[in-house]
């Protein structure tokens, strides 16, 4: 391959995400306000898992028809489910942002992130009313009688509330057991890539993953089968009746009306267009189609004969 033609590509791909860049800003800043809450709501449920740690009382696990089934992956190799999630999570981060470097552009970025942060927002909202209202003992290593981490002491100071720990906080929570957040976020994302991707074999590995990361949730001893079995149902639910209240995202790939607004120039345009159709007298609509000429030849009878009547008179 010529150095030539692979600076001609670069310069193409270099001009493809700066339009794209700039289309994409455009909409960012007329469509920010639900994106700005729905990464506020992130760190609202954040607030909330930590919260529920203080209130967590270590036990006997709990009866599991999962952990009888499933065998148990150890401490040592907890990391797989973990690593299953990371895998599915970035994948769909970098399948949203295609658009900026590939020609098959369905969708718009920041309108798509929009949609999947109202499902997570929502989804997490009954997921904290739930373990607000019954803790359960985890299941996780860390979270079994005898561990340090098992219980939190009271805070200090309102600072270590407020800042979460994060990530340590999030990985070693306890109490924030029914549902999964794992599965909100796993579900709602090959949820979002069944409509709106376009290669069915990945849309079928997307579900496979899905199973495979409940039952390795399961093994790993993070959830209850409970925790995984309801996720799937309710964020199902969730994503259904949401997306009945959203505007449904522009197919860019179809020729559909632009997503921005209007210029000036493009509204003097469109006016002066309309204003010409007026005068000829063809208004663009095809209701008012009708035939003219009839109606024109009635009106001169009737004129002429109004004239003849004044004649004779």
């Amino acid at each position: 391959m010529s150095p030539f033609y692979l600076a001609r590509s670069a310069s193409k791909l270099v001009r493809r995400i700066t339009s794209e860049v700039s289309v994409e800003l455009k909409i960012l800043s007329e469509k920010w306000r639900l994106l700005l809450a729905g990464l506020v709501f992130q760190y609202i449920h954040g607030l909330a898992a930590r919260g529920v740690h203080y209130l967590h009382q270590p036990g006997p696990t709990l009866q599991d028809l999962g952990f009888m089934i499933l065998p148990e992956l150890g401490k040592e190799r907890g990391y797989i489910s973990e690593t299953m999630f990371t895998f599915i999570f970035l994948s769909f981060v970098l399948w949203t942002f295609h658009p900026f470097m590939l020609h098959t552009k369905r969708f718009y970025t920041v309108l798509i992130w929009r949609r999947v942060l109202a499902f997570l927002c929502a989804s997490q909202f009954l997921r904290i009313i739930t373990f607000y209202s019954t803790q359960l003992p985890g299941p996780n290593y860390h979270c079994r009688e005898g561990s340090p981490l098992a219980r939190l002491p009271p805070p200090q100071n309102a600072a270590e509330v407020l800042l979460i720990n994060f990530p340590r906080g999030v990985i070693y929570g306890c109490g924030d057991l029914i549902f999964s957040s794992h599965m909100i976020f796993t579900l709602v994302f090959v949820i979002t890539y069944q409509k709106y991707g376009s290669i069915r074999f990945v849309k079928m590995i997307a579900w496979c993953i899905a199973i495979a990361q409940s039952l390795l949730i399961i093994s790993s001893r993070k959830h209850y089968s409970v925790d995984v079995v309801v996720a799937w149902y309710t964020v199902n639910l969730v994503v259904f009746f949401v997306d009945k209240k959203l505007t449904e995202l522009p197919d860019r790939s179809a020729g559909s009306a632009p997503i921005l607004p209007v210029s000036v120039k493009d509204k003097d345009t469109k006016l002066k267009e309309e204003n010409t159709r007026l005068l000829n007298g063809n208004s663009g609509d095809s209701a008012d189609r009708r035939p003219r000429t009839q109606m024109n030849a009635k009106l001169i009878e009737n004129e002429s004969h109004v004239d003849n009547e004044n004649v004779k008179t």
